[in-house]
Order: C-alpha cells, then structure tokens, then sequence
C-alpha cells in the first residue's frame, strides 16, 4: 500500500489522530507550496495592519523609508521562521517536542512553558480584536457575542487541526490577495499628494521599524514546523525553507506596508481598519469581513501552537502519556473557556496587557532560536534521536542538557541591560534612544557560549 493511500485509510477522520508525537513516514502528505501559502495568509490580518500603522506614525519616516525599513526586517527575520520550519520534514515533530534533543527532557520545559504563556496570550488578544472587527461588520450583534463567534470559530480550526488549516489557507490566499490588491488600489486612488510629503528619514525611527519588523516573523519560531511536519522527508531543506521564506516575508511586509498606507492617509484616525472602511465607502463590509475571517483563521493557528506546547509540557513529566485526538480537544476546549472568560471580562484591558507581557517574552526567543538552529544545522547536521524524546529519562540527550541551558540563560542575561518593555528597563536600554538592541547582542554570545560549552563537556568526557 502507498503512503498515500495509508494515509487515506487510517487518518481519514475529520479531526486530525497526532498531537505531539512522531508522524511516520507513511502518513505524511501534501506539498511543499502549502507552506507559501499558510505563511502568505496568515500575515494577511488586522494586527499586523495595525502594527504597520503603529510603526508609521511613531517612526515619522516617510513612506519611502518606512517601506524600506519593513521590507528589509521582515526579509531577515524570514530567514529565522524558514529555518525552523524546513526542521519538520526532516523531523516529523511538533517544534517544541524537538526543543528536548538541545536542552534535554527537563532542560525544554522552560521554552515549552514560555512557548505556551505566547501562543495563549496571542489567541486571547487576537479574540478581541476578531470580536471586534465582526462587530463592526455585523454591528447588530453586540461584541459579546461576535467575540464568542470569533473564537469558537478558531479554536473549532485548531481542533480539526493540520489538513484544515492548510486547506483554509489554500483556498483564502485568492481571496485575501484580492482584498489586499483591492484595499492598496483604494488608498492609492483617494490618498492626498501629500502622504509623500510626510516624514523623512531618520535613524532611530528607520531602526526601530526595522527591529520590529524583524521580531515580527521571529515570534513565529516557535511553531513553524507544527505546519510542515507531515511534509514527507524525501522533500528535503532548500524548498521548504524556500516557501516558508517567501510567504512570510511577503506577506507581513505587504500588511505593514498597508497599514503604513493607512495611517499616512488618515492620520487622524487612530484605528486603520476604521480609516479602510472610510476610504473604501460601500466596499467597506466586504473588505472588513475578508479581514475578520482571516483574523479568525489565523488564530486558529495560536490555539492550534498553544495546544501542541501545552501537551508537550505536560508529558514531558508523564512520559508513558500518549496523547492523541482526545489530549487536543480537551486542552483547546480548556484554552477557548480561559481566553473568553478574560477576553469578556476585561476587553477594554486584555490586548495592551497581553501584548506587553508577550513582547516581554520575546527575550527568551532569541538565545532559544539561535541554539535550535545553530545544533540542528551546524552541531547535530539534522541528525536526531526520535525515539529519545519521549524516553522518562531523556535517553541520549538526558534530563538536562548544560551546555545548551547555560548558553541559553547566558543568552538571556546579555539582553537584559539593553531590555525596555512595560515592565523593565535595563540600565543601558538608552544606549539606542530606548530602542531595545538585545537581540543584535544576543545570537553571537549565545553561540559562542554554546560552543564552548559543548568543548568543554566533551573534553572532559
């Protein structure tokens, strides 16, 4: 029997049978342009519009340079999320199942638990703003209701899991392609000459796009290869970093670029997709419910992340839990009630308070991404004991790997003096006018570090 017709056979349910573990070789299916366009798609949606908008109007570049700073960051930042996701093929695991061949079984919890406070505290946030969105789309609901709607609606994708949200994907690329084309045309044609006028370069403003936009696809790290490890393995590195590259990196510059657009156009309005609606008169509700239903679509991309790393962690202290459809339906039911119960309570405070804490986070990122790639590419060269990570007692990679935790936490140290977010200010974060350089500190100390470590432990042995 094939594997394809295997995978008919046995995985033939609606809802998807894996979570977390290993997906053999003769169930994997799909192509490798899915990932185009899952990434492309995904990056279509309202917050990164808004952030691009944010960025604009704080930055005081001209469009000209605002353009150039968000193209040049989401491109290099694209490189991190095409790196770890060309993993899943080779791999066939979940990202942070993976994260125990570096750090160990016990070593992972840190990033498994952070992963999972990120993923949680996206989906909440993006309920909010879907909520929100659908309520002005369909204003005679009340936003109670629309944001029940919006995140029944996502976690109900997350369930259905890998073959739904792909599929979505496939087929929404058309049509947001469509309204993002359509929406460009409209500013284009009703914007004042003078949006060109606006701003000129200036470096902390330019630095500080650039940065942002770089974080932006980074953030994805830590589930990338979540949507290419059923890809099988015979389609390799280059083509799934490839598209996965491209997607991205397209895709969150044309959103920034537009929300840009926006707040250049209707500097007076502080939310773009108010300004949009304005500016687009009677196309306005088709554009807004395109918009809300890829909110809607790439949240399910947060419960679905939010799932896999919640199940991760738990089983890493239950090594003989085998967790399948069951495991999934239940943590993404636990995760829609807690995200509804603080979306309605605290609307008005959830997003901002949210945002904060997950951009604080982001500091683990950086040590965490550059070990992951730096083992699997340059120390492992893709070559990993599956069956050790689900071993009680870490089998090759033991509980705790040192080297790797140390060089982490040296990682995470170096960004601290340079840190600046809602709850910390480090002693030198003025050193770049307030703009946090921590991560441009962080990769070549944690790699060193990293390496060093490794001799060191191997010397010794």
């Amino acid at each position: 029997m094939t594997g394809e017709a295997c995978f008919q056979t046995e995985n033939s349910d609606l809802i998807e049978k894996y979570s977390i573990s290993f997906v053999p070789e003769n169930e994997r299916h799909g192509h490798v342009r899915d990932l185009f366009t899952l990434w492309f798609t995904t990056n279509i949606a309202p917050l990164p519009i808004v952030t691009g908008a944010a960025l604009f109007a704080r930055s005081h570049l001209s469009l000209f340079w605002c353009t150039t700073a968000i193209i040049a960051g989401h491109f290099l930042g694209a490189l991190v999320l095409g790196a770890c996701s060309a993993q899943g093929p080779r791999m066939g695991l979940a990202q942070m199942v993976q994260a125990r061949g570096q750090f160990g079984r016990y070593g992972s919890v840190i990033i498994t638990l952070i992963a999972s406070i990120l993923y949680f505290g996206f989906f909440t946030s993006n309920t909010v703003l879907a909520g929100a969105a659908l309520h002005d789309v369909v204003p005679v609901f009340d936003i109670s209701a629309t944001t029940i709607v919006g995140a029944l609606c996502a976690v109900g994708i997350g369930i259905l899991g890998y073959k739904t949200i792909h599929l979505l994907n496939r087929c929404g690329i058309w049509f947001m392609m469509s309204a993002l084309a359509l929406a460009f045309l409209l500013i284009f044609r009703q914007a004042p000459p003078a949006v060109w006028q606006i701003g000129s370069f200036n470096r902390w403003g330019w630095f500080l796009t650039f940065s942002t936009s770089l974080v932006w696809n980074t953030s994805y790290s830590c589930y990338t290869s979540d949507y290419s490890r059923y890809l099988p393995a015979s389609v390799g590195i280059a083509r799934p970093f490839a598209m996965s590259f491209f997607g991205a990196a397209i895709g969150a510059s044309l959103s920034f670029i537009f929300g840009a657009f926006v707040s250049a156009a209707e500097p007076t309005i502080a939310e773009p997709l108010h300004a949009l609606s304005i500016l687009s008169g009677a196309l306005s509700r088709p554009l807004l419910l395109l918009f809300v239903l890829n909110i809607i679509s790439h949240n399910a991309l947060n419960a679905y992340g939010a799932s896999l790393s919640i199940i991760t962690l738990i089983q890493t202290f239950f090594a003989k839990w085998s967790p399948e459809r069951v495991a999934r339906i239940a943590i993404s039911s636990s995760l829609l009630i807690t995200g509804l119960i603080l979306s309605l309570m605290f609307t008005t405070t959830v997003v901002p308070v949210f945002l904060n804490i997950v951009f604080a986070l982001l500091i683990v990122l950086v040590p965490w991404v550059t070990i992951n790639i730096s083992d699997f590419y340059f120390f492992r060269k893709e070559n990993y004991d599956v069956g050790s990570f689900f071993k009680s007692d870490g089998g090759i990679y033991g509980l705790v790997n040192f080297p790797a935790v140390a060089a982490f936490f040296v990682g995470v140290s170096v960004q601290i003096p340079f840190a600046t977010n809602a709850f910390f200010s480090g002693p030198f974060c003025g050193v770049f006018s307030s703009i946090d350089i921590g991560w441009i500190i962080s990769p070549p100390v944690t790699i060193l570090s990293f390496f060093l470590l490794n001799q060191k432990i191997l010397w010794i042995k």
